[in-house]
């Protein structure tokens, strides 16, 4: 399987995208393409499983989103509306997602323990409190990981960050590290600094090179070496780097997506699933609110999630692909229910909400509730690795699965969380 290779000693990720970089000068259109992924997208992506996570760094208000408390005096100012699920009900900024609300599904009575932003962006994407003697992996390397036999001709990292560097893959190893672009395609750390002849030139010294190494059996370093390079090559020079490409949509779906960074990131997404990728996170950061927020969410915020996320939920029902493509809409944590002085609210991890939808899940529901303040969690509260051994069920991943950490230690998908059963039939 063509994947990001782990790096030999000595080889930093910054080192290997210097390779990827100048490989990328020689990146040519292929011929013949017609066995791969893409060239049988509209039947291989309905036997696919894949994951788009939307983060929303920061911590966002889910009190003023999914969980609005009208009448009481920690409500706010926003309005709950009627939405396409029976009895549920959203905020008033949201009018699209409003209508996407039978494909989704709002887990209010999350309740959680980390309200710094580190520990709690590191909790939520793991199901693990940090621990300074292991290192676990994320959502996207724990997916990326499990479905990798699913797209043998993935040519592409099986696991990619739009717009945010996301958590990394722990002791699963470099192969599986989040793999950071920008909304428009671009790879961090992606600069040409020759010509082509130029680069072509070096590659050729370096093959003679390593070459001579290897033929002296001098040790794996310089093996190990060409085939980074070898795999840098083939990934700029695939035809599947075309799904980075936000611009080659048609206008039409452009528009209806938006022109903002989260909404090129979620458009890319759909892309990068379309084409194999199981695991792509799409970041929009900015929700740490701590004064004049209403403004701040009804303005802004809210306005752009509401275009982008309602044109990726609608896209993928639309493609026949939603039942194979799991969406999780979450943050680090909530906001407080009080609003503070200066008209903003503060870190918040004891209730609040996560939405979740496509895949095994059921849809078109509430789980779980919260007090009429919304200060406490009146049901049962659901953890970080609740949430995640729900995601990974309703992508058919099993629960039993269990890795081995560097140190010698199983570790059990998930960090042995229950599945939250209201979310399946």
């Amino acid at each position: 399987m063509s994947l990001l290779p782990p790096f030999p000693a000595g080889m930093s990720r910054r080192h290997f995208l210097s390779h990827v970089a100048g490989a990328a000068a020689l990146a040519s259109p292929a011929v013949d393409f017609t066995n791969t992924l893409l060239a049988n997208a509209p039947v291989m992506r309905k036997r696919r499983k894949a994951a788009i996570m939307l983060w929303m760094g920061g911590g966002p208000s889910t009190i003023d989103i999914w969980d609005l408390k009208p009448g009481a005096a920690t409500g706010g100012p926003f309005k709950p509306i009627p939405t396409s699920a029976d009895g549920v009900q959203i905020c008033e900024h949201l009018p699209l997602l409003a209508k996407q609300m039978h494909h989704l599904a709002i887990v209010r009575s999350m309740s959680t323990r980390e309200a710094d932003h580190t520990r709690g962006r590191y909790y939520m994407h793991t199901g693990y409190v940090p621990n300074p003697s292991v290192d676990y992996p994320s959502y996207g390397a724990v997916i990326a990981h499990e479905l990798a036999d699913q797209a043998p001709d993935l040519e592409i990292p099986p696991f990619v960050s739009v717009g945010g560097g996301s958590v990394g893959p722990g002791f699963l190893g470099m192969t599986w590290a989040p793999f950071a672009v920008d909304s428009n395609g671009n790879v961090r750390n992606l600069e040409m600094g020759v010509d082509k002849a130029r680069l072509e030139r070096r590659l050729a010294m370096l093959n003679t090179i390593e070459s001579r190494f290897i033929a002296e059996q001098r040790g794996g370093a310089a093996d190990d070496h060409r085939r980074v390079v070898e795999k840098a090559v083939k990934l700029v020079t695939s035809p599947q780097m075309d799904a980075f490409q936000v611009a080659k949509e048609p206008r039409e779906v452009q528009e209806r997506y938006g022109t903002s960074s989260f909404a090129r990131g979620c458009l890319m997404a759909r892309r990068l699933v379309e084409a194999g990728v199981p695991f792509v996170e799409v970041d929009l950061g900015g929700w740490d609110n701590h004064a004049g927020i209403f403004d701040t969410l009804s303005q802004r915020k809210l306005p752009d999630l509401d275009r982008a996320m309602a044109a990726l939920v609608a896209d993928l029902a639309e493609r026949g692909m939603l039942d194979d493509t799991v969406i999780v809409w979450m943050g680090e944590f909530g906001r407080t229910p009080n609003i503070n002085g200066g008209g903003g609210r503060d870190h918040w991890a004891r209730s609040w909400s996560a939405v979740v939808g496509g895949g095994g899940f059921r849809r078109g529901l509430v789980v779980g509730e919260t007090s009429a303040d919304g200060k406490e969690v009146t049901s049962e509260p659901f953890s970080s690795q609740d949430l995640m051994a729900s995601v990974l069920k309703a992508m058919g991943i099993s629960l039993e699965t269990t890795f081995t950490a560097k140190n010698g230690r199983p570790m059990k998908i998930a960090n042995s969380g229950k599945v939250i059963g209201e979310l399946f039939a």
